[in-house]
């Protein structure tokens, strides 16, 4: 093939090639090609679209296409015709698609996908790159194809496939192939990069990739550098890459790279580092990567990566799971390469450590941590154990420059990792630390080495000793004693501190060598040893211990010592578990085998047993007492025992305690080991032993088992012996057999009630343990037959409930209170049998009584007796709690915790039952009076002695009493306690027991003034009380009470208990006291009077609860109950005023206030004094004990007022009311504020805020009139006008109502000013005369000034406003009469205000009253607001017909706003509101007045307004109702004399009441229309007035759009009147409302009138107005309108507009001449409405439509200025047609080229122009030509620049460089503006390379021209045209250069620069340098 065949191959595009234009034969994957060319287009969309389907199903993915590649737009798109973008646009999709595609190429829906490309996108001629796989369908011919290698396949018959072989042998020798494998997969990757995870769709890309890639290497015979970096840049993506097989790809190819090439050492560290990063980052397939690190090494030169490693360690450190996976690979391979490299940096990085790091020790421990791991997990075989060890030891003498701390800081972290290596490779570190003993040579290194040799697990052993300078093994071994005895001691040391470094073995060994040892100080350090070991080797210790013991040496003569060793070795005989291997049996026997043993007398013989028992040191002890039975403190312990009753532990010396500690201990063994195991007998038999010996009596024997019964209750343990419930039962067990075996005579002995038998036994059924209870039941059975017992009934009635007994600890108590309360009330079974269990009962009590009882034991009976009481219990008792007091004395306090115990159940008895004994029984009173002052407390845990005596004072207790003098007794002991007392517990208890015990009131009466108490005996503890009291009373400062008064400390002690008294009987016996106690406070100086205001506050609190427990109502109690004498009102109101203390007023104020129920009348006489003190104190604290005090004293004393009101003396009631409201309105300022409404709020709620609320409402109004700051006057109205409307919404609408009607009466009944006020006599208020005091208290003339009279007006009524706009008045329509009184008090108000208005005009109030009136409207409006509907029509109506113009004119705002706001009215009431009609025209039509004609004219205005909104409300259902207002309006506009305000009204109303009635007003436009019109043609008064002219252009606006079809008589002078108010508008800035008013009405004339009425008119218009500036309007109206003409309209009209637009276009050259700006500005105007027809034009009707332009402005009869309106038209409708525009510009070539040489100045000298401006007039000339042309060329492309225009064109264009014309700014202008673009797209346009050399080569001749101008504008033209070619522009570089080169030396500096610019751009635009070629 010739060079020329392939220079046109190369140039071939796919459009053209023939195959397209032929259906003889047609490619195809699927058919054969002859078959396929049958086939419609249809049949292969179907099919495609069948196959994308199936492939939607299996991969979603594919949906995408189905709008582009596969949608019904693309069966009729023919790709050959299509642009280049597009194109492009469209291979981008189907790379998409086939990259996608390919995994899935051999599936049928694929290849059906793929028949559809091939038909209709060709993809087989435009994407072969992509699509390689489809060969037969390719031109493979050529031998340059990439694909050429294939076109075997082509030949060979189909479905043959490729051999694997052959491709990947093309694959290793065409590395552009190898290159498109690797491409592939990123472009897949990049195909599928909006999925989620691993992308399955890409493994076959991926299995191709590697299954080809992989072979290629391993077949190639040498890996060239080539190859590598071909594939390292795909290596390095799959490494980064975080799809799994991409990276599993990548580690295969790298290891066959690793596997056939040795590479250099940086590529090694980089894919190294590659691989660990890819590990690190992303953990998945952790095997493979470190498989292919671990070839990747093995396979490469060991030099390279020993230091290099070390960048990357961190990284492989970084992969969790690096140990794991490395240790299931060392199974089956072999890791040591890996390991080999990665652990000596992981030692170093172990060993080595920064000491400034200490703050982040992460990484350090992270590093320990892995490499225990791989010490722990990792076998090191290949000799890596011998390295580690080495590395290990070399680190670490390496760190000498470490400080001490650092050091062992590094000891502590290596430590486990040393001991860890050494046990599992303990050669490797032997040998290491061998090999490096004769190597170490300094002190440092030697101690270094020391050091680490201590990090082992046997250091210990070859540790150098201090002392003795050598080891401590042979320490141990050393001849000397000495040092011996120090290592002894130096390895105690060691094993007592847990130091490591030892193994059990070694120590064992040393110490039992060392106990052998012949010294006695060594052997004694080796036993002191000893102590510190573990048992296991503690065993051999002893056993050697004891052999050393056994030495006959060692005792040999020294009995005392032989005795000694004996009792010391006697306890290691006891055996403690049967298992023959137990350590303490060997013990046992290696003892009992021992010579000193075996030998003794008390254990001969032991040795020879099999096993050594459990017994045998109890049998030890056995023999020793039974031997020694008659020794002297045995006798003396029985001597000390016989003849008592019971072995009571709490009464027995030391001695006998032991005696009995040890029988008891004994008995534990025995009784334990006689129940159960082989050796029962034995302890049966020893048992027997034991009470043969020592309790050979039946007594002393059930003594001593009753004290083993009953024991196991004593709290104080005398014995040092637990008895538990076990041993309890087995003893009631043994004294059951016993029992049973004992003769009658004993067992009534044991019986009677001087044995502790039965005692004990009752104690045991009350144990909480059922076994115990059961026990000591079948124990008592024994002894139910013995009838000569007292305790025979108690016996036989509670084995009758044995299972009662056995079930619950509390029966036997109630079992025994059901016995006694039988034997008292005779219904047992007889009077002797009652009287039988009362005798046994008083024996168990007498049994108690005994001084010998146990306390234990006794507490138990009485507990068991807990529900037996009465006189005799107690009576018994007595001994007992008189003895239990004298131990619990001052002087002998020696109380035993049971007999604390005891006493609080004996006091216990003082109860209900015995209370009778207690006033018969002198002495008993006085025990229970000496209990009450016992205060000792010896335990903790138990309540006081004075507590427990106390809580016995109950309310059953003290009433049971019923003597009072008893009862006096008591309350008076009582109260000398609380005074006596420092216990807070005991004065506690004793309010406690006051609240619940039922006293009468005289009894404390007579405590407070016991002035008449006769005298009665006293004891000495009482005298000396008494004197107590009186020196104390000396002591303090406060004057000693008058004779026979109390204490102030006693009153207040018992006031202070009085205060919450609730059981007391006749309260009212307190009160002449109490007031004799307060009278007494009052008396007192002022200094103690200070001291008195608790008692005070006490005292009243006393009262109070009196006053409340008498009256619990609050009401009246008779005189019988209560004198009223007695109550001393004046005494409290005293007590208020005199007192400073807030609380003591808080409780007087209370008290009056509950007295005011009670006696109203006393009360009531100090009514002022009791408020005025509450507003001047009380209310100003801020707590909330005040504010309860104050609301109950408005709720206690208000009532009684008001009440007591009710009669004739109303007046002075309302004036007492309004003097108190006075003082709570004065007080509020210094009131908290979260306090005042509650405050007054509870204060109205109690007067009647219907009544009252007024006054209060008032009296806070003149307060803020008379005393707000002038500082922040308006912060502190908002404020209390807020409070004040908060005050009002506490309380209901009517009451609010009610009192603003009151406010407006009270403010009518005022005087005008202050000095009426003074003229008249009495306010003209129609009420009673006895009210005008309460009126002058509300508001004085003569306490304040004229100033603060109006400000209290003012004020008032703007709170009515502001009251009535709150939300609580809403929707009130069942109040309507309130509403009317309020509505005509109101307009009362108004009217009364209004004549002030008149009467004040010239005075200086005129601007108050004026203000006031304003409020006063404005409460009206909020009335009118809350008016229902029909009522606010009915008075709207009788408002208008006031006499009052201001009133009429209100009215009608008020109704204005109502129209306004509400949207639904009801038919009625829109016929009433239709009804107002005439009201307000006679308003409209009512003449002028001579005095208040300017009021008149707004009153016209408004009724007006009103009647514009009723037309807008109703007038679309009632019309013909609304024409007499038209009538009227149109009236007011034909008056020429009228105001033009009113006819501004008047043309709003007409506006809307004509867009409302439409037909109905077309009798009034010949009237209408003519007045507007001329009234606009005034000019003077039009721009005056603004709002007249906005009211008559919107009355023409909506006149125009009612009625269009009615107005042509007035459309031409509407339309002059509305081009000239638009040029108005447009001038005057300030008035945006009129522009826009015009605006609409200009969119209205030109979207409503009908074109065959706007179009003649429009033309009329135009003749008139040419020679003015208002064309621009008219213009904007008429383009409007053609934008809204429908096409036939259009067509139909089209000639008109035609010659409208043919005279409007020569505006420029019949009427403008000279005036450039001008004529600018109107063919523009015209130029854009064309440009609307042009646009709805087709290409049939445009076409004639410009030729005919085109000839109108070549008619040479006119001027030429036609020609500069002509191509200025082009220009515009060329930018809107844009590439239309080409069809019809043929025609404009010549004249263009023509045009350009006539207007260039170096082509003609003549003027193109005979005007003046002709130099102005050809510089715009060409500016049109050239934009005109510059837009040809951009839109074009339809190849518009033949070679024949581009030929007409170009040298003119390229001329115009030269052209000069209009000056040199103009010239610069011209070129860079409009010149050079247009040449550029020219030059683009042109797309011919041989024009393009012409044309640069013209260009660069004007770079030689002799003005410089020219030379710069050419360079400007060359890189208009290098940017616009671009690369193509490379081709006329090279006759471009030699010009370039010229210019560079050019003598104008500035063409010089520009050379460098250009030459810089041009490379920036070829993207090659070009200053080599200069």
């Amino acid at each position: 093939m010739t060079s020329l065949a392939h220079q046109l191959k190369r140039l071939a595009l796919p459009q053209n090639d023939p195959n397209l234009l032929t259906r003889r034969e047609v490619v195809s994957l699927l058919f054969d090609p002859k078959d396929a060319s049958r086939m419609d287009r249809s049949t292969f969309f179907a099919l495609g679209c069948t196959g994308l389907e199936e492939l939607m199903g299996i991969e979603p993915a594919f949906s995408e296409f189905q709008e582009t590649l596969f949608s019904q737009a693309s069966v009729g798109m023919e790709r050959s015709v299509q642009s280049k973008e597009v194109n492009k646009k469209l291979d981008a999709g189907i790379s998409l698609f086939l990259t996608r595609l390919s995994p899935y190429f051999l599936l049928k829906p694929a290849q059906k996908c793929i028949e559809w490309l091939v038909h209709r996108f060709h993809i087989h001629l435009y994407n072969t790159k992509v699509f390689v796989r489809v060969i037969q369908l390719f031109k493979l011919k050529d031998p340059t194809n990439r694909w050429n290698w294939l076109e075997g396949l082509q030949v060979i018959k189909p479905g043959v496939p490729l051999a694997r072989g052959t491709l990947i042998t093309h694959c290793y020798k065409d590395l552009g192939f190898m290159d498109f494998i690797c491409t592939l997969v990123t472009k897949s990757i990049k195909g599928y990069s909006g999925h989620s995870g691993n992308c399955a769709q890409l493994r076959v890309i991926f299995s191709f990739y590697a299954s080809t890639i992989v072979p290629a290497l391993d077949a190639v015979e040498k890996v060239s550098d080539t190859i590598i970096s071909k594939l390292l840049p795909y290596v390095q993506k799959g490494l980064k890459s975080s799809l799994t097989d991409y990276k599993a790809a990548t580690y295969m190819i790298v290891c066959q790279l690793a596997v056939k090439v040795v590479m250099e050492a940086q590529l090694v560290d980089i894919l190294a580092l590659q691989i660990s990063k890819s590990l690190c980052k992303e953990p998945v397939l952790p095997k493979e990567g470190l498989g292919c690190l671990i070839i990747l090494l093995q396979n490469q030169k060991e030099e390279f990566y020993f230091l290099k490693l070390f960048h990357h360690f961190e990284c492989l450190c970084a992969v969790t799971s690096l140990v794991p996976s490395l240790h299931a690979m060392a199974a089956v391979h072999d890791i040591s390469p890996l390991l080999r490299y990665l652990l000596p940096h992981l030692v170093h990085a172990v060993v080595t450590t920064d000491e400034m790091e200490t703050e982040e020790p992460s990484e350090s421990t992270r590093h320990g941590n892995l490499f225990e791991s791989v010490l722990q997990g990792l076998p090191l075989s290949g000799g890596l154990d011998n390295t580690v060890a080495k590395m290990l030891l070399e680190e670490y003498l390496s760190q000498s420059r470490l400080s001490a701390e650092g050091v062992t800081s590094l000891n502590q972290r290596l430590l486990p990792l040393v001991r860890l290596f050494e046990s599992k490779y303990p050669g490797a570190l032997y040998m290491v630390l061998e090999g490096h003993v004769g190597d170490i040579s300094s002190a440092e290194d030697k101690n270094l080495f020391h050091q680490f040799i201590s990090l082992s697990m046997s250091s210990g052993k070859y540790q150098i000793l201090g002392d003795s300078d050598t080891s401590l093994v042979l320490s141990l071994k050393h001849p000397l004693p000495s040092v011996r005895h120090m290592a002894v001691e130096h390895l105690m040391g060691i094993v007592t501190s847990g130091q490591g470094g030892f193994d059990q073995a070694f120590l064992k060994e040393a110490l039992l060598e060392r106990m052998k040892d012949d010294v006695p100080e060594v052997v004694a350090a080796t036993l002191k040893a000893l102590e510190v070991t573990g048992w296991n080797m503690r065993l051999s210790m002893l056993k050697e211990a004891v052999r050393v013991l056994d030495e006959p040496r060692l005792l040999e003569g020294n009995s005392d010592l032989k005795t000694c060793v004996v009792w010391g070795l006697l306890p290691f005989l006891v055996v403690t578990s049967a298992l023959p291997d137990s350590p303490d049996l060997q013990l046992a026997t290696c003892v009992a085998q021992s010579t000193i043993i075996s030998q003794h007398n008390l254990t001969q013989g032991w040795a020879h047993g099999k096993c050594i028992r459990k017994w045998c040191h109890n049998k030890c002890l056995l023999f020793f007492f039974k031997r020694k039975e008659a020794d002297g403190l045995l006798a003396s312990c029985l001597c000390c025992l016989s003849g008592e009753t019971w072995w009571n532990p709490e009464k027995l010396d030391t001695n006998t305690c032991c005696y009995l500690r040890l029988l008891c201990r004994l008995f534990d063994v025995l009784i334990t080991g006689a129940g159960q195991g082989h050796m029962a007998a034995s302890f049966k038999a020893l048992m027997k032993l034991l009470f043969q010996v020592h309790l050979s009596d039946p007594l002393e024997l059930f003594k001593f088992l009753s004290l083993v019964w009953g024991y196991g209750s004593n709290l104080g343990d005398q014995l040092d012996c637990k008895v538990n419930a076990i041993l309890q039962t087995q003893a009631l067990y043994v004294g059951r057999a016993i029992l049973s075996a004992q003769p009658g005579k004993t067992l009534t002995l044991l019986a009677s009630g001087s044995s502790p038998v039965v005692l004990s036994l009752l104690a045991c059924l009350s144990s909480p343990v059922r076994e115990v209870r059961r026990a000591a039941t079948a124990t008592l059975q024994t002894l139910a037959q013995v009838d000569s017992s007292p305790f025979h009934p108690i016996i036989d009635r509670l084995l009758k409930t044995t299972e009662e007994l056995t079930t619950g600890p509390t029966h036997l108590s109630q079992a025994l209170g059901k016995l006694y309360e039988e034997a008292v009330t005779g219904t047992g079974k007889g009077k002797a049998w009652d009287k039988k269990l009362l005798v046994g009962l008083e024996e168990l009590l007498l049994g108690v009584q005994v001084a010998n009882c146990p306390a234990y034991t006794a507490k138990t009976i009485l507990r068991a007796l807990g529900e037996v009481n009465g006189e005799s219990v107690l009576s018994v008792l007595m001994p007992v709690l008189e003895r239990l007091l004298e131990q619990s004395g001052p002087e002998n306090s020696t109380v035993l915790k049971d007999e604390a115990l005891l006493m609080q159940l004996v006091l216990g008895k003082y109860n209900e039952q015995a209370a009778p004994l207690v006033v018969k029984d002198q002495d008993c009173l006085e025990l229970f009076i000496k209990a009450l002052g016992t205060v000792s407390k010896p335990y903790p845990d138990i309540p006081c002695f004075q507590i427990i005596a106390l809580e016995q004072i109950t309310k059953a207790f003290y009433s049971a009493l019923g003597d009072e003098k008893v009862q006096q007794r008591l309350l008076g002991v009582m109260f000398d306690l609380l005074v006596e007392s420092r216990s807070p517990a005991c004065a506690q208890t004793i309010s406690s027991v006051f609240k619940g015990i039922a006293v009468d009131g005289e009894l404390v009466a007579n405590e407070l003034a016991p002035a008449e108490k006769p005298k009665v005996t006293v004891s000495v503890q009482q005298t000396r009380r008494s004197k107590m009291l009186q020196r104390k009373a000396q002591d303090t400062p406060q004057a000693v009470p008058k004779e026979g008064a109390v204490s102030w400390q006693r009153v207040t002690l018992i006031l202070e208990l009085l205060q919450h008294k609730k059981k007391l009987k006749r309260p009212q016996t307190l009160v002449p006291a109490l007031f004799s106690l307060l009278s007494r406070c009052l008396e007192t100086s002022t200094v103690e009077r200070g001291n008195l205001e608790y008692t005070k506050q006490l005292i009243l609190g006393c009262l109070l609860n009196v006053c409340q427990k008498l009256s619990p109502d609050g009401g009246p109690v008779s005189k019988d109950v209560l004198d009223e004498d007695k109550f001393n009102v004046e005494v409290v109101v005293q007590c208020v005023r005199m007192s400073d203390m807030p609380q003591t007023h808080h409780h007087a104020l209370l008290l009056l206030g509950s007295v005011a129920g009670i006696f109203p009348e006393k009360v009531l006489h100090n009514i002022m004094p009791i408020f005025t003190f509450m507003g001047a104190n009380i209310m100003r604290l801020d707590d909330t004990y005040s504010f309860q005090v104050i609301n109950k004293t408005v709720r206690t004393v208000i009532p009684a007022l008001i009440k007591s009101g009710d009669g004739e003396s109303t007046a002075h009631m309302e004036a007492v009311v309004t003097r108190i409201l006075h003082v709570f309105a004065d007080a509020l300022p210094h009131v908290p504020e979260h306090r005042r409404l509650p405050i007054l709020s509870q204060l109205m709620s109690t007067l009647g805020p219907a009544r009252f609320l007024w006054v209060l409402l008032l009296l806070m109004f003149k307060q803020h009139a008379t005393q707000t700051n002038a500082t922040d006057k308006d912060a502190a109205l908002e404020r209390d006008v807020e409070f004040w409307i908060s005050v009002c919404c506490e309380f209901e609408v009517e009451e609010q109502l009610v009192s603003l009607i009151k406010i407006l009466k009270y403010l009518m009944a005022l005087p005008q000013d202050k000095e009426d006020g003074e003229k008249l006599n009495k306010p003209a208020m129609h009420l009673v005369s006895e009210k005008e005091t309460a009126e002058e208290l509300i508001f004085n003339m003569e306490a304040h000034s004229s100033k603060e009279l109006r400000h209290f007006k003012f004020l008032s009524v703007s709170f009515m406003a502001q009251l009535l706009a709150a939300g609580s008045f809403v929707g009130m329509d069942s109040l309507q009469k309130l509403q009317q009184s309020l509505l005509e008090e109101i307009l009362c108000y108004i009217h009364t205000v209004a004549r002030c208005v008149e009467e004040n005009t010239d005075k200086p109030t005129g601007k108050f009253w004026r203000a006031l009136l304003n409020k006063a409207y404005d409460v009206l409006d909020k009335v009118n607001a809350l008016l229902p509907t029909d009522t606010f029509i009915t008075v709207m109506r009788g408002l208008m017909g006031n006499q009052l113009p201001s009133v009429r004119r209100k009215a009608m705002e008020l109704l204005n706003n109502k129209l306004q706001q509400k949207t639904q009215w009801q038919e009625e009431q829109v016929t009433v509101l239709l009804d107002l009609k005439g009201d307000l025209l006679a308003i409209v039509g009512r003449g002028h007045g001579k005095v208040m004609e300017e009021e008149q004219a707004i009153n016209r205005q408004t009724a007006l307004y009103s009647l514009k909104l009723l037309c807008r409300s109703f007038g679309s259902d009632h019309k013909e109702a609304f024409v007499p207002v038209l009538n009227q309006a149109v009236e007011i506009v034909v008056s020429p004399e009228e105001e033009k305000n009113v006819m501004g009204s008047a043309l709003l109303c007409i506006a809307e009441v004509a867009s409302t009635l439409k037909a109905l007003a077309i009798p009034q436009l010949p009237r209408l229309m003519p007045a507007v019109l001329q009234s606009l043609t005034e000019r003077k008064e039009v721009l005056s007035n603004e709002i007249y002219m906005l009211s008559a252009v919107t009355a023409l606006q909506r006149v125009t759009e009612t009625l269009p079809h009615f107005i042509s008589p007035y459309l031409q002078d509407t339309l002059l009147q509305v081009a000239r108010l638009t040029r108005v508008a447009e001038k005057a800035t300030a008035a945006p409302q009129l522009a826009m008013r015009l605006a609409s009405l200009r969119t209205t004339v030109a979207t409503k009138v009908p074109t065959r009425v706007l179009l003649p008119t429009l033309t009329k218009c135009y003749s008139k107005m040419v020679n003015s500036k208002q064309l621009g309007p008219l213009m904007s109206i008429l383009k409007e309108h053609i934008g809204h003409m429908e096409k036939d309209q259009l067509t139909s009209h089209q000639s008109e507009l035609t010659y409208f637009f043919l005279i409007a276009l020569d505006f420029r050259a019949q009427h403008c001449q000279g005036d450039l700006e001008k004529a600018k500005e109107i063919e523009g105007y015209v130029i854009d409405c064309l440009l609307a027809m042009v646009m709805k034009l087709s290409e049939v009707s445009f076409r004639p439509l410009f030729f005919k332009l085109f000839d109108w402005c070549k008619t040479e009869s006119v001027a030429k200025d036609r020609l500069l309106t002509f191509y200025r038209l082009s220009d515009s409708i060329a930018d809107r047609l844009k590439g239309l525009f080409v069809l019809f510009a043929g025609h404009l070539v010549k004249p263009f080229s023509d045009l350009l040489r006539q207007t260039n100045v170096t082509k003609t000298d003549e003027a193109f122009f005979d005007t003046e401006d002709n130099i102005e007039k050809r510089c715009l000339l060409l500016e049109y030509i050239l934009d005109c042309l510059h837009k040809i060329c951009l839109y074009d492309t339809q190849r518009f620049v033949s070679k024949e225009r581009a030929d007409s064109l170009m040298t003119p264009l390229v001329d115009q460089l030269e052209n000069t014309l209009g000056g040199e700014e103009v010239y610069q202008t011209r070129v860079t503006k409009h010149l050079v673009p247009c040449v550029g797209q020219f030059c683009v346009a042109v797309g011919d390379d041989t024009l393009w050399k012409t044309l640069n080569y013209q260009i660069l001749l004007k770079t030689r021209h002799s003005s410089s101008k020219v030379r710069f504008s050419a360079l400007l033209m060359l890189l208009e045209l290098a940017s616009k070619l671009r690369e193509n522009y490379m081709v006329l570089l090279p006759e471009t250069i030699p010009f370039l080169a010229e210019l560079m030396e050019d003598e104008c500096e500035e063409v010089e620069h520009q050379v460098q610019k250009v030459i810089h751009e041009m490379e920036t635009i070829l993207g090659e340098p070009l200053q080599s070629y200069f």
